[in-house]
């Protein structure tokens, strides 16, 4: 069983759903996990975060450089990790994320051209797993939800109402970016993908959960 497992996505490919799945599974299973979920918005440290999102640092993601939004990320990523769970992580316990350090390469990496995304990666991993001190994870799953599919579940999310969505939601563009960045970085470190639609309509849950399950059953390894 990997130690850290980290579920990612696009906004809308159904994250919190396949999560809580999960923990479900090792509830089941008797396992000794800790769900935790990125950014953790009540706490302080994810201040520069909602700031961010909130568009008051500009109305578009593109107008805060990748280096400085991985930042205000990547300071809320270590104080939930010395406060709320590094005691479990270094006992052994299971960590299940929503999101994590690997989600940089998803939503800032694409504002950088693509001949310096291995430049970003290198900087991302440093900076994270060295620097700062946060554990690498074991298993990281992408759930791969195509855009024009994941908008339409978010309108639905909100009620229809489209001023709902934060920066990152509302730019179709921007998301559609996002993927490819998310999908180079999936293949260039090994992460696992799950493919989330059969090209038109979402698939069924529980294929996406036993698909999921698939892949933390592997051997693990270092990103």
């Amino acid at each position: 069983m990997p130690k850290l497992i980290i579920i990612e996505g696009l906004d809308g490919c159904g994250k919190s759903t396949q999560t809580q799945l999960l923990e479900n599974f090792f509830k089941d299973s008797n396992v000794d996990y800790k769900k935790i979920k990125l950014p953790d918005y009540d706490s302080p440290s994810s201040t520069l975060v909602k700031m961010y999102l909130a568009g008051e640092f500009g109305k578009n993601a593109s107008d805060v450089n990748a280096y400085a939004a991985g930042s205000f990320y990547a300071v809320d990523r270590f104080a939930s990790y010395v406060l709320n769970w590094k005691k479990d992580y270094d006992n052994g316990t299971v960590i299940l994320a929503d999101r994590y350090a690997t989600s940089n390469s998803i939503y800032q990496m694409e504002k950088i051209e693509p001949s310096k995304w291995d430049e970003y990666l290198d900087w991302s991993a440093d900076f994270e797993y060295n620097k700062i001190g946060i554990p690498r994870p074991d298993c990281v799953i992408f759930l791969d939800m195509p855009v024009e599919i994941s908008q339409k579940l978010m309108t639905s999310r909100y009620n229809g109402d489209e001023g709902k969505k934060d920066v990152h939601e509302a730019n179709v563009e921007f998301l559609q970016k996002c993927r490819k960045s998310a999908l180079y970085t999936a293949e260039k470190q090994g992460w696992c993908v799950v493919q989330c639609s059969d090209g038109k309509n979402p698939l069924p849950i529980e294929q996406i959960h036993n698909l999921s399950l698939i892949h933390i059953s592997e051997p693990t390894r270092p990103y």
